[in-house]
């Protein structure tokens, strides 16, 4: 059964900095491309960054560039996001996902609030 499972999201204030991981099993983690993306109410799906299997290569929306970090563990079978300088733009649930092929696995989401 393929799960991801995603935690470490909460409230910040502006300019704080959270960490969300997502634990990952059911499918060969090591083969898949992780991403997180996040939706906002009202708004549209945003990519937020990508990382590729091995952890060589990553890539980030504009909006998070300089900001955010994502990273990977295979041994542990975890990705993650370090989101600093947190802004009042960034509230929303952020999703992790896998691809592979024509694999596309989803999480169910954490909430990311940002409130002074």
């Amino acid at each position: 059964q393929v799960q991801l499972v995603e935690s470490g999201g909460g409230l910040v204030q502006p300019g704080g900095s959270l960490r969300l991981s997502c634990a990952a099993s059911g499918f060969t983690f090591s083969s898949y491309t992780m991403n997180w993306y996040r939706q906002a109410p009202g708004k549209e799906r945003e990519l937020v960054a990508t990382i590729t299997t091995t952890g060589g290569r990553t890539n980030y929306a504009d909006s998070v560039k300089g900001r955010f970090t994502i990273s990977r563990d295979n041994a542990k079978n975890t990705v993650y996001l370090q989101m600093n300088s947190l802004k009042s733009e960034d509230p929303s649930v952020y999703y992790c996902t896998a691809r592979y092929q024509r694999y596309d696995y989803w999480g169910q989401g954490t909430q990311v609030t940002v409130s002074s």
